[in-house]
């Protein structure tokens, strides 16, 4: 399917840092919830993440994630996800974060 650019600027994609990752034993499936902070634009949005594999709530914090910022919040359980946090699958399907390889500033958005 091909869109156009102007379909992909209507996703707003940002640069946020978690700054609280907690476990979040009542997902169905094993997930993370992130407190991510996007900048003084948008502020600390949370996110539910299935990212066990990989990371444990206390490796995060600190770390510089890309997220989708324009989403409608999602009901997940009793949690409010806010955001959608990016990733790839590895070779196993399992979550890899998209991060910026530079230190760039909060709430950068992506083009």
């Amino acid at each position: 399917m091909t869109i156009s650019f102007d379909d992909f600027l209507k996703l707003d994609i940002r640069v946020g840092q978690i700054v609280q990752a907690e476990p979040f034993p009542e997902a169905r499936k094993p997930a993370i919830k992130l407190w991510v902070d996007f900048g003084a634009e948008i502020g600390v949005r949370k996110s539910s993440a299935q990212i066990t594999v990989h990371y444990a709530p206390d490796t995060l914090v600190g770390k510089r994630v890309m997220g989708v910022v324009n989403f409608p919040p999602r009901q997940i359980g009793k949690f409010m996800s806010e955001v959608l946090v990016l990733g790839v699958p590895d070779e196993n399907d399992a979550v890899v974060l998209l991060t910026p390889d530079k230190d760039v500033p909060l709430g950068g958005r992506m083009y």
